[in-house]
């Protein structure tokens, strides 16, 4: 049985991603920071016993690193980075910026992640697929950049791509697969009720561009729909 590690997994995307996989038949590790308050999660995971539950703050290095060795000896296949915050406002822009929370934003979205394929190594390791996948945003993209603002965020995710990137070229001689994701504005707490698609569509196609991946696209920033993305 294929194994998925989902971070941010109480809702949005990493609800719909869980979802999605224990209906697949995957064993998921659905973890976010209070599941025994995760209403939606919980009833999923009554609904599936391959779905387990696993509390984790993914701004809590020790806990990542807590979590790793209680999962010792677990085969993982993929990794999925979800979790991610969005702090910019109309409140702390340019002018007046808060500068702790767009620190605290590098820590969720890059160093988190980051955290996590480390403290993972070893599950990933023993697993088939061995790929990180990480849920990004075309708003980590330079290029694409023509409207400026959210700075927090945009900061954040560029320097996700960037990282990912690198981690790439680190751990292919491991065989270790590296994937960077935009999710298209989906219809989230996040995305809000103007964005354009629902999350099952957007989950689904990222689901298929994992399934998809192999290791000569490790690297890669791929939309929901398999369109490379521009850095």
């Amino acid at each position: 049985m294929a194994t998925v590690l989902v971070t941010g997994a109480n809702r949005g995307l990493g609800l719909e991603f869980c979802r999605q996989y224990a209906a697949d038949g995957w064993q998921v590790i659905a973890c976010c920071r209070h599941p025994a308050q995760a209403q939606a999660l919980q009833e999923l995971a009554g609904r599936y016993p391959t779905l387990r539950l696993e509390a984790l703050d993914v701004a809590d290095f020790a806990a990542i690193e807590a979590l790793a060795v209680k999962l010792a000896g677990c085969k993982l296949d993929v990794l999925l980075n979800n979790a991610g915050v969005y702090p910019d406002n109309a409140s702390n822009g340019f002018g007046q910026l808060d500068y702790p929370l767009w620190s605290q934003s590098f820590v969720v979205n890059t160093q988190a992640p980051v955290k996590m394929a480390e403290a993972f190594l070893a599950h990933l390791q023993a697993g088939e697929q061995k790929l990180v996948a990480n849920v990004s945003s075309l708003m980590g993209s330079v290029t694409d950049n023509t409207s400026g603002g959210s700075l927090f965020y945009r900061s954040s995710k560029a320097a996700l791509n960037a990282a990912m990137k690198s981690l790439a070229i680190d751990l292919q001689a491991q065989a270790i697969g590296i994937v960077t994701l935009h999710p298209g504005w989906v219809k989230t707490d996040m995305g809000g009720p103007n964005a354009l698609i629902e999350a099952q569509e957007s989950i689904a196609g990222m689901r298929q561009v994992i399934a998809d991946f192999s290791l000569r696209q490790s690297g890669a920033f791929i939309k929901y729909d398999g369109t490379v993305m521009p850095w």
